[in-house]
C-alpha cells in the first residue's frame, strides 16, 4: 500500500469531523430509542422510527469503520484500486470508501 496522501492537518480536521458526527449520531440515536419507549406497534409512526433508529444505527457502525481505517493509515484511499481519495472530497464525503471513478462503477454497476 502506498503512504498517507493526506498532510497531518487535513487528516487532523477529517478525525475531527468524523468524531463530531459520530458524538451527534450516537445523541440521535439515544433520542430515538427514548422515543420508541412512547409509541406503539399500532403507531403509523412506529415503522418511521424504526427505520431512522436503523439508519442511525449503520451510520454510526459506518463511521466507527472509518475512524478505525484512519487509525489504521487506510482512511482516504479507494477501497477498490487504493488511489488516494482527494480531501475534498472527503470534506464533502466523510464516508467516502472509493474513488470518484470507482465510485461512478459501482453505482453503474
Amino acid at each position: 500500500m502506498t503512504g498517507n496522501h493526506l498532510s497531518s492537518v487535513q487528516t487532523q480536521a477529517l478525525r475531527q469531523e468524523l468524531q463530531e458526527q459520530l458524538a451527534r449520531r450516537n445523541s440521535q440515536l439515544l433520542e430515538l430509542q427514548e422515543s420508541s419507549k412512547e409509541v406503539s406497534a399500532a403507531d403509523g409512526n412506529w415503522q418511521e422510527l424504526l427505520a431512522s433508529i436503523t439508519a442511525a444505527d449503520r451510520t454510526i457502525a459506518e463511521l466507527g469503520q472509518a475512524l478505525e481505517r484512519l487509525s489504521e493509515g487506510t482512511y482516504g484511499r479507494c477501497g477498490h484500486c487504493d488511489a488516494g481519495i482527494p480531501f475534498e472530497r472527503l470534506k464533502i464525503r466523510p464516508l467516502a470508501r472509493y474513488c470518484i471513478d470507482c465510485q461512478r462503477r459501482h453505482e453503474a454497476a
